[in-house]
């Protein structure tokens, strides 16, 4: 119970948080504290007592931030600032490599079973939802695409296993259900350890181009 706790160290955890722009770890937030704070101890009860608050205390991408109550989402409807949508094609490469990662774009394509412009993949980096890993040991050594924690903030995810599986595509209508027997959705892994097959970037290498060849026409309407 908080009385149990070190209620100046919940002060202090609680203003760290609500003045972050950025969801905070444990190890953030230990950081600033006296040593031997119960850090994880002091998140927990803050969780509890903001569990039925305006606001409410989530992980984010393995770190914790306040953020709006679900039920009461609709009142910033106005405020929020309207982007612009993505295309078919960017949810579709977003979507397969947060699922398939790491992913080369040659794979993309394969699975899409279409072409991809490379201003599709300019998009998803230029979001900060996608991030070039490395690159395959394949000739040419083609660039390795996945997901990063800023796609796991946009969407409220924890862990990118949070992503839905078959069983929940399906009850949401987004999959038939007269798919194949032999039709699967991978368990996505965002691990930043590289793959056997991947090679680390150069240290201070860039977005190329290149990488991603001439461009592509979309098989499809943007």
């Amino acid at each position: 119970m908080a009385a149990e706790l070190d209620l100046d160290g919940l002060r202090m955890v609680e203003a760290m948080l609500f003045a972050s722009a950025d969801p905070l770890s444990v190890e953030d937030i230990a950081a600033r504290l006296p040593i031997g704070t119960d850090v994880a101890g002091l998140i927990d009860e803050l969780e509890r007592q903001y569990a039925t608050r305006g606001v409410n205390l989530v992980p984010v991408a393995g770190k914790w931030a306040f953020r709006t109550a679900p039920d009461l989402a609709y009142l910033l409807q106005r405020e929020a600032v309207e982007q612009r949508k993505l295309s078919r094609a960017a949810l579709e490469t977003l979507a397969i490599i947060a699922y398939h990662q790491p992913v080369t774009r040659a794979e993309i394509e394969e699975i899409r079973g279409v072409s991809t412009n490379k201003g599709t993949l300019d998009v998803l980096l230029e979001t900060g939802w996608i991030r070039m890993r490395g690159r395959r040991r394949t000739p040419g050594r083609p660039v390795t695409y996945g997901t990063t924690e800023s796609f796991l903030d946009h969407f409220g995810l924890d862990l990118i296993a949070d992503l839905p599986g078959l069983e929940e595509l399906k009850g949401a209508g987004l999959l038939d259900s007269a798919i194949p027997a032999s039709f699967h959705v991978p368990l996505p892994n965002d691990s930043d350890i590289l793959a056997p097959d991947e090679d680390p970037l150069e240290e201070g290498e860039l977005f190329d181009y290149e990488d991603l060849g001439p461009d592509a026409e979309e098989d499809e309407a943007q």
